[in-house]
C-alpha cells in the first residue's frame, strides 16, 4: 500500500488556455474533466497528499515556445502568456485552483520533470509516487509518467482526470501507460480506496535489489 504522504497529486496543465473552448490551444476533451480532478484533488488534499500545480507560462515574445507550436500560438492570441488578450489564460480554472500549502511548478516543456525542480523537491520530501490528473495525455501526461517511471517513481493515472482531442487517443494513451507500468485507476476508486490497492513496485524493486546483494557478500 501507498502511504498519502509518500505520494504527490500533481495537476497538469488545467489552466484556461488549455480549456477554455475560445483558447486556440483548447484540448477538446479537458473542460469535461474539470468536475472529476476536483473532486480527486479534494481527496488528495483530505488524504494529506502534497498537491503540485504544474502549469506553463510562456515569454510575451514567444521565445520559449516550442517551435512546432509556434506559428499556432501567435496566430491564436499568445495563449498562456502575458500577452494574451484574455486576462486568465494563465489562471488554472477555479475549482482547481492551488490552496494553501499547494506548490506551483511552471515547465517549459511537456513533462513535469523537463528542465524544473520537480524531482528535486519530491526526494526532499520523501516522495516516492505520483499521481497524475490534468491534460494532454498522449503529451504532458504520457511524457511526465515516462519520465517519472524512467526516475523510479511509482505512476497513477487517474484516468477520467485526463483528456484528449479524442476517446481514440485517450484510450491509446492510457493503454500505453499501463503497459509500461502505470497503475491507472478511475476518479471514484482513487476517492473511495485512495492508493490502497497500488502496489509499491519501486520498494519491492529496490528490496529484492538488496537481498541479491546481500547473496554476493
Amino acid at each position: 500500500m501507498i502511504r498519502p504522504h509518500t505520494a504527490a497529486f500533481l495537476v497538469i496543465d488545467m489552466q484556461h488556455g488549455f480549456v477554455d473552448p475560445s483558447s486556440s490551444l483548447c484540448v477538446a476533451g479537458a473542460a469535461a474533466t474539470v468536475p472529476a480532478c476536483s473532486r480527486a484533488l479534494d481527496k488528495a488534499r483530505e488524504l494529506g497528499m502534497p498537491v503540485f500545480h504544474i502549469v506553463r507560462e510562456y515569454a510575451e515574445d514567444g521565445s520559449d515556445v516550442e517551435a512546432t507550436r509556434r506559428a499556432d500560438w501567435i496566430a491564436g492570441g499568445k495563449p498562456l502568456s502575458r500577452a494574451c488578450a484574455s486576462p486568465r489564460s494563465l489562471a488554472e480554472v477555479e475549482p482547481l485552483a492551488p490552496q494553501g500549502s499547494d506548490r506551483v511548478i511552471v515547465k517549459p516543456r511537456f513533462s513535469a520533470f523537463f528542465g524544473t525542480q520537480l524531482d528535486l523537491v519530491l526526494r526532499r520530501m520523501g516522495v516516492g509516487t505520483v499521481v497524475l490528473t490534468g491534460t494532454t495525455t498522449p503529451n504532458c501526461i504520457r511524457t511526465t509518467c515516462y519520465d517519472a517511471l524512467s526516475l523510479d517513481y511509482n505512476v497513477a493515472i487517474v484516468e477520467d482526470c485526463t483528456s484528449s482531442r479524442s476517446p481514440q487517443v485517450q484510450a491509446a494513451s492510457i493503454e500505453d501507460m499501463r503497459c509500461v507500468g502505470a497503475h491507472i485507476l478511475s476518479c471514484e476508486e482513487f476517492c473511495e480506496r485512495g492508493l490502497a490497492d497500488m502496489p509499491d513496485i519501486v520498494a519491492e524493486a529496490r528490496a529484492a535489489c538488496h537481498v541479491g546483494a546481500e547473496g554476493l557478500r
